[in-house]
């Protein structure tokens, strides 16, 4: 068994790393925050400190996935109802997917830009 994981290693079929990058892009362009992919990536066995190389916590990468995520949420900008009755919910709700306030509150805030 321990040849057979050797060779799937050594050609390349089982590589962590490339795991880890493909699923971290995967999970953020669904609209999870780095947070949330470190979670994951955590929970599927990668190793801490692969996860802290492959999950870079930008900025710029952040406010995308707090878009998607409030546009899969039909949250801010994306909602039915009434915005400044429904506001303190929708940032909490960012907040508990794993962003922070400051980015909650430029989504929730914001008229939908970028998207």
């Amino acid at each position: 068994m321990d040849d057979i994981i050797a060779s799937f290693v050594a050609s390349g079929l089982v590589d962590d790393r490339r795991f880890a990058e493909a699923r971290a892009q995967s999970l953020r362009r669904k609209g999870r925050s780095a947070r949330a992919v470190a979670a994951g990536l955590a929970v599927k066995g990668v190793d801490r400190d692969l996860v802290t190389e492959v999950v870079v916590a930008d900025d710029d990468a952040e406010l995308d996935a707090a878009r998607v995520a409030a546009k899969r949420k039909r949250l801010g900008p994306w909602s039915r109802g009434d915005r400044t009755e429904l506001r303190q919910k929708h940032i909490a709700a960012l907040a508990r997917a794993g962003f922070s306030l400051a980015i909650a509150r430029a989504v929730i805030d914001g008229a939908g830009e970028g998207s």
